[in-house]
């Protein structure tokens, strides 16, 4: 019986994605507040261009010559003079392209990339959907990206943001802005109202923070220095940049350095790296053990120092040094501090989303009893295995809630760092505080949480002698079909399904009705109510 509700119910949704495909003018909205979406690190698209023929060409995310120009191009060094990393090639500058308002940069971040594209999504789930809202690109909808291997308080970045806010300001007819970073943006958006407070209360209304490591990602920057980091997982790996080649680039990154361990948070448990090492006894006969031995977030700077003593990397045939960089750790302290010291402006709204239910790297350990670590410098060659917690993979929670400001609302979300971003509760807490559409009546303020009402319901029951099963679905979407007199209408149409009894199924019988509630812009929403009936058997 149930078969023939889900027939209905699929005729229903192939009729509706047929009229909405032959849509050609997207839903605008005038009304809606501007939104500048901020990505965390590795989130922009990146393009180096040539000084002396002026060519450009992306060098991050890019999947065919992916390790040799990444080598070639994004290779750099830190310039403690400026706070900026330069890029080894001389005659190479990085550059973030501008297209589409800036929301090329942060959409797909290879275009290019037909098979396995969606490893490369990053704010494309989110676009969509808030272009389907409402938004428009270059109007309401704009990106920001960035040089993610810079530090995030660098003052060129900070220039760029102010430049920023103050065209999106102008573009969408001085309008406050909300603003929502992913990721390490957070840390950017806050080191900008840290330093330029003026300038971030002139623009903004609301910050929108999601997954944002406020407190460092213990765990997961631990490994990166120590072993590097991929960024794409799966069979797409033999095609990107290598995890040795990354490593390379983010030790002389200070935007890693900047999420390390905060070490002067306090910590319901403070993250630690373990090492299993073999050491001589005392007792003069040339004995060993194992011992586990502990470091805490500023202990553990000898055993980065030790263990990158002798990394080197060959670039165009030379061997270049690249230790721990102890230069960028006290540019990063200072980092630290900026962000400490921020205020929310009085007239800003600020709110926190953060990623729960998923084992997150906190503190890591490096050999076992069977095999320790003998040679420091051969830590890099080492397996981690992580002490997890509650987080998204990547931010610990207690790291998360801790953005040290007065907020509207911090909500955890069950979800994966990077996929939170397409997570649909995210989406109906983003429409109830951009004020998109009507008020959410399933949105519950005192919980700090979104309830979503059930967009499917099934009920089956007996009564006398016959099985009796009902089904509640509703869609929406938006038609160029306006109403000729320019107020909302509702249209209801019929359906009926039957099937003939046999030996092995019982006559049946389903009854729909299809209510189309028009709106005179242009949105339309679509409730189905369907009942089946059968002899029950």
């Amino acid at each position: 019986m149930a078969l023939l509700l889900e027939e209905i119910t699929r005729s229903v949704e192939t009729f509706l994605k047929l009229k909405n495909s032959t849509q050609t003018t997207p839903y605008v909205d005038p009304n809606l507040d501007p939104v500048l979406l901020v990505p965390g690190i590795a989130g922009s698209i990146l393009n180096a261009v040539d000084h002396d023929s002026g060519k450009e060409e992306r060098v991050w995310v890019r999947i065919f010559g992916a390790d040799h120009e990444f080598r070639t191009k994004m290779w750099s060094r830190f310039d403690p003079s400026t706070g900026k990393t330069i890029t080894l090639d001389a005659n190479t500058s990085i550059v973030v392209p501008q297209d589409r308002a800036g929301l090329l940069a942060i959409d797909v971040l290879d275009p290019d990339m037909m098979v396995g594209r969606e490893s490369v999504f990053y704010f494309h789930e989110m676009i969509v959907e808030m272009l389907g809202w409402g938004f428009q690109e270059g109007k309401t909808l704009f990106g920001f990206g960035f040089d993610f291997r810079q530090s995030n308080r660098l003052q060129e970045i900070m220039d760029l943001f102010a430049e920023k806010l103050e065209s999106v300001y102008k573009a969408s007819g001085e309008k406050k802005i909300n603003v929502i970073s992913h990721s390490m943006g957070g840390l950017l958006v806050k080191c900008f109202m840290s330093l330029h407070t003026d300038i971030f209360e002139k623009y903004v209304q609301n910050w929108i923070a999601i997954a944002a490591p406020f407190r460092g990602a213990p765990g997961y920057i631990t490994s990166t220095l120590l072993n590097g980091m991929s960024f794409v997982n799966g069979w797409e790996q033999n095609f990107f940049v290598s995890k040795w080649s990354m490593h390379q680039l983010l030790i002389e990154c200070p935007s890693i350095y900047e999420l390390m361990c905060c070490p002067y948070f306090k910590w319901e448990l403070p993250p630690v790296l373990e090492l299993w090492r073999e050491k001589e006894s005392n007792d003069g006969a040339g004995t060993s053990g194992v011992v586990l031995e502990s470091y805490r977030s500023l202990e553990s700077l000898e055993v980065f120092t030790k263990s990158l003593s002798d990394n080197k990397a060959d670039y165009n045939g030379e061997s270049i040094d690249l230790p721990f960089n102890w230069e960028i750790m006290e540019w990063a302290n200072e980092t630290k501090r900026v962000l400490h010291s921020a205020k929310l402006p009085p007239k800003v709204k600020f709110y926190n989303i953060y990623g729960t239910n998923l084992e997150t790297p906190h503190s890591v350990c490096y050999g076992n009893e069977k095999m320790p670590v003998k040679d420091l410098t051969n830590l890099r060659y080492f397996q981690p295995t992580y002490i997890c917690v509650d987080g998204d993979g990547t931010v610990p929670v207690e790291s998360a809630m801790a953005d040290g400001l007065e907020a509207v609302a911090r909500v955890g979300v069950p979800g994966e760092h990077r996929g939170i971003l397409n997570d649909h509760r995210v989406f109906r807490m983003l429409k109830q505080w951009l004020n998109v559409g009507e008020p959410d009546p399933f949105y519950n303020p005192i919980n700090d949480y979104v309830i979503l009402p059930t967009t499917f319901e099934m009920e089956e029951h007996h009564e006398n002698g016959l099985e009796v099963a009902s089904v509640k679905e509703s869609w929406d979407f938006t038609s160029d079909d306006n109403n000729d007199n320019g107020t909302a209408a509702s249209t209801v149409s019929s359906i009926s399904v039957s099937r003939p009894g046999d030996d092995q199924n019982p006559r049946a019988e389903a009854r729909a009705t299809l209510t189309v509630h028009s709106q005179n812009d242009g949105r339309q929403h679509v409730e189905l109510n369907a009942v089946s009936v059968s002899v029950d058997a």
